[in-house]
This record gives structure tokens, sequence and C-alpha cells, in this order.
């Protein structure tokens, strides 16, 4: 299978104990982070993929301590006001999923609507930033709009209920890439990650570069993506997502 993936997922692991490694702490792991965050946009973007989305603050992360909330709301208005006009240049267009929580600061909405505004009528890479997200909420959100709306039961299908997510025009994802060694998805963009090919890999966060996305590229090619269905032949055998070819990043 030689296609590019269209929509690949990342979900970006390990910042903490890469600084914790280090004898630093968490929020320098954050911090470490971005690097990482502009080598995955700038590669996906350089490959030619059409749809990129990057898991940065999930609706679970309101139970860290407040220090490290604080310095998260503040990263995502560092990384928008680093990075959002060069990305723009691009062609790039982002959004943010969910950013739905009350203790949300006004300044983070206000940069996500600057940012959101800005790069709304680019037709280049869609950049879909995961910010206060769940996949549950997600789906429970789509749910109630369907009721207020008052469609019959029978009418309810898959079609109409991907109709009613946030953002409808999100394709399902083709590869999803979790850093630092985890398996599990985290609650992360569970509609749309349905049938998506999973690589985990050993890499922390802080430390991944565009060939450690090459390497999960290569991995989504090996593959054989049935859907459910059957072929004559097995699935091509592939080395081992975790630990394998691009190394190790701790």
């Amino acid at each position: 299978m030689d296609s590019l993936p269209q929509h690949i997922a990342l979900i970006m692991d390990g910042n903490g104990r890469w600084a914790q490694r280090r004898g630093l702490a968490r929020i320098d792991g954050h911090s470490a982070g971005e690097e990482a965050i502009v080598a995955a946009v700038m590669a996906a973007h350089e490959s030619g993929v059409p749809w990129l989305s990057l898991y940065a603050f999930s609706t679970e992360n309101w139970r860290r301590p407040q220090p490290e909330v604080d310095f998260l709301m503040t990263f995502n208005q560092r990384v928008i006001r680093n990075n959002a006009r060069a990305w723009h240049d691009l062609g790039i267009r982002i959004r943010y999923l969910g950013k739905a929580d009350p203790r949300i600061p006004d300044f983070v909405h206000e940069d996500i609507a600057f940012v959101e505004d800005l790069t709304r009528e680019n037709t280049g890479m869609t950049l879909t930033m995961a910010f206060d997200h769940g996949g549950r909420r997600d789906l429970v959100r789509a749910t109630r709009m369907l009721v207020e709306r008052g469609v019959p039961a029978e009418e309810v299908t898959e079609d109409v209920l991907g109709a009613h997510m946030q953002y409808p025009d999100l394709p399902d994802i083709d590869l999803l890439v979790r850093t630092s060694g985890e398996h599990r998805l985290s609650n992360f963009m569970l509609w749309q990650a349905a049938y998506a090919e999973l690589v985990f890999l050993d890499v922390l966060w802080p430390d991944f570069r565009a060939e450690h996305l090459q390497f999960a590229v290569d991995l989504y090619h090996r593959r054989q993506r049935r859907f459910g269905g059957a072929t004559e032949s097995a699935a091509r055998p592939g080395p081992m997502a975790v630990g394998a070819g691009a190394g190790d990043g701790r």
C-alpha cells in the first residue's frame, strides 16, 4: 500500500518523563515539546498530508496540579504566537477541537479565535488542535444535539450522528501515532479513530522529529486495511512498532 495517509493524528505523550530523566520540572518537558510540534507540522505539510490532528490537552488533564494546568494554558498561547503566522503563510488552516470548559482563560479563547480567523480561508493542510478535548464528550454532545432537534430514533444513522460532531468534515483517522511507549487511546477522537492504524513509538514527545513520523508512515504502508473484510493473503509482516527503527528517545 503506497498511498499517503490522508489524516494523521498524534498523541503527544512523554513530556513529564523526558523532564524527569533530566532532573527538570514537568513544565520544562512541555516547553521542550514545542520543537516537536513544529517538526511534526512541517513534516506532515511537506509530505502533502491533508489533515493533521494533535492531542494538546484532554478533558482529563484538568485533574493535573494547577500550576501545570496554568502552564499548559499559556503554552498553547506561546505555540500560537510563535508559529501561527508562519503556518498561515504556508496555507495551513488551524482549528481547535473541544475548547468548551468554562475554566479556559479568556486570553486562551482570544488567541484561539485569532488563529482560527487568520487561517479560516486557507486551503492547504488542516491542523486540528484537540484542546480540552474528550472523545466521549464529543459523542455525548452530538447525541444531545440529535435529541434537542427531535430527530426520530429510526432516522439516527452513523452519517446523521457524524454530521452533528463539532467538525463534520473532519475525516476518519488513517494513522494514529502515540509516543512514549504507552498503548492506549486516552479518549482521543474516538469517533474518528474507529478504523485507524495504530503505531506506538518509544520515543518521548520532546524528541519526536520528522524521521519518527516517516517511520510511522512506513509502518502504515506495510499494513493492509480491510475494514472488517477479508483478503486472500494475510497482511505483510513488518517490524515491531515499539522501539524499532526510529530509535528510543528515552
